[in-house]
């Protein structure tokens, strides 16, 4: 999973594998230890405010005997260019409506004179 990740998808996956925890009763530390993890690493990822590696997720799945299909259902995880851009536009949709209002403008301000240089 990338670094350019959307952010929406990491809370939701972040929020499943909290759910599958504690469907079995189990604490994050609990967790934290059998998937040799830190116990803040396990509440970053259950919060989505971090993305994980592979290999931390398939310990992960293996400690909480999950369906990684049902991990994964309806989530894209987006890299590069495109992760990146949808990255921002998460980020500007979290804003105040008023800080939206002048990003935006920036924005178009900055696409019109770019249009001028080409």
């Amino acid at each position: 999973m990338g670094k350019y990740a959307e952010s929406g998808n990491l809370i939701e996956l972040g929020n499943r594998l909290r759910n599958r925890r504690t469907e079995l009763h189990l604490s994050q530390e609990t967790v934290a230890e059998k998937a040799e993890i830190s116990t803040n690493t396990v509440s970053r990822i259950e919060g989505g405010q971090t993305a994980m590696s592979i290999e931390i997720f398939i310990k992960l799945v293996d400690v909480l005997d999950a369906d990684i299909n049902k991990l994964l259902d309806g989530i894209v995880m987006v890299v590069g260019k495109e992760g990146r851009f949808q990255n921002v536009f998460y980020h500007i949709s979290h804003l105040k409506e008023c800080e939206q209002t002048v990003v935006l403008r920036t924005m178009e301000a900055l696409v019109e004179e770019l249009r001028k240089c080409g």
